[in-house]
């Protein structure tokens, strides 16, 4: 079977890259792969490490000038390369296949992944949905219910990202040296609160901000902050400053080892205002660290509340406030959450999983496609 991956993101994708990057590498050794993204976008450079996989260089937001040769150069791609499938991942390139597909003698399934919860109701959903989707997947069950009930998407499939933890865990000692490192000598003892969901307006790190900002001076003195993603903006490190705990936040910047980020934290957090299901959550809770989660989209779906993690309202400081507290009264429990933590990615977050569910959509797109019929 031969595939082609679409991503219209010209920089940091972030989960769609991951999600992209992982199918890739993972069905590689059974299919023939090729991803086409922007040059110079982060998927391209981490594709491009992949063995046995063709990245090609493909705009999918071109401007009014470009438009009709990019699009006849997707369909060119798409009718020479004879692909069974294309897995298309945002409306840009979803709407650029529908384009080059139509009038092709031979035409491939197009599987289309919902990656986030915004709405999908729209006239370019309902064309998409009715000539250029054959298979949906849901991130996450959140996301088939809405789907369901107020967009045209149908034959929903739920597929939630898997995780591959880390060979090899990192010893107590060359974490203790990398808090020393990023915090100094009196943050290597202290509660590392840590994220790699990125610092996005939307992904709410700022409550926690507010929220250590709210403790009393020696309470708050326990904690420390490792942010990895996009490097923050001027006004985003000035309400940093602000709130009086710039001197205990890290910003990590981009970075594709956030198992490293991840190890050198007790406790991860992903506080987001929307969010379809979140990758740096499992990544984390495989790794054995309990998180903190907001109660949207389908970020309940992967923690039970005070047993491998902790369930907050989102924009709320006071919540995340009362959980701080919570764990530095008893740090104990951090450890015995982490554990289950890694039990629920042991038990339901299987990559392997992932990769083989994904795989039997392909065929069943295949057998069953309907685009343009």
């Amino acid at each position: 079977m031969k595939i082609l991956y679409t991503n219209f993101h010209g920089g940091n994708g972030g989960g769609h890259d991951t999600y992209i990057y992982h199918l890739a590498a993972g069905l590689s050794h059974r299919y023939r792969v090729a991803v086409a993204s922007p040059a110079g976008s982060r998927l391209s450079s981490m594709v491009d490490t992949l063995p046995g996989v063709h990245v090609i260089d493909m705009q999918f937001k071109p401007g009014w000038r470009t438009f009709l040769p990019e699009l006849a150069r997707l369909r060119r791609l798409i009718e020479q390369s004879a692909f069974d499938v294309v897995h298309v991942n945002g409306s840009a390139d979803h709407r650029q296949v529908m384009l080059a597909l139509v009038g092709c003698r031979r035409r491939p399934a197009v599987v289309f992944t919902k990656h986030n919860t915004f709405a999908a109701g729209s006239v370019g959903n309902f064309l998409r949905a009715r000539f250029a989707t054959d298979r949906t997947i849901a991130v996450s069950d959140y996301v088939r219910v809405m789907l369901e009930r107020q967009s045209p998407y149908g034959d929903i499939t739920v597929i939630k990202h898997g995780v591959r933890p880390p060979s090899q865990a990192i010893e107590r000692a060359e974490i203790r040296r990398r808090r020393m490192e990023y915090f100094g000598e009196e943050g290597a003892d202290a509660i590392v609160l840590g994220s790699v969901a990125g610092t996005g307006p939307h992904k709410g790190w700022t409550d926690l901000v507010s929220a250590l900002a709210h403790l009393p001076d020696a309470l708050r003195a326990k904690f420390r902050v490792m942010l990895a993603g996009d490097w923050p903006s001027h006004a985003q490190r000035e309400f940093v400053e602000r709130s009086g705990v710039g001197r205990q936040l890290v910003f990590v910047g981009p970075t594709d080892r956030t198992h490293e980020v991840l190890a050198t934290c007790d406790v991860s957090f992903v506080l987001s205002y929307h969010e379809s299901l979140s990758f740096a959550c499992r990544e984390a809770m495989s790794m054995g660290r309990p998180v903190i989660v907001t109660d949207v989209g389908g970020l309940p779906e992967n923690v039970s509340d005070r047993v491998d993690g902790w369930i907050v309202p989102p924009r709320s400081p006071d919540a995340v406030a009362a959980v701080l507290r919570e764990i530095a009264a008893r740090p104990e429990r951090v450890a015995e959450m982490g554990r289950a933590a890694r039990a629920t990615s042991e038990r339901d977050f299987s990559f392997a999983r992932f990769i083989d569910e994904t795989s039997s959509v392909y065929r069943a797109s295949v057998r069953g496609s309907t685009v343009f019929a």
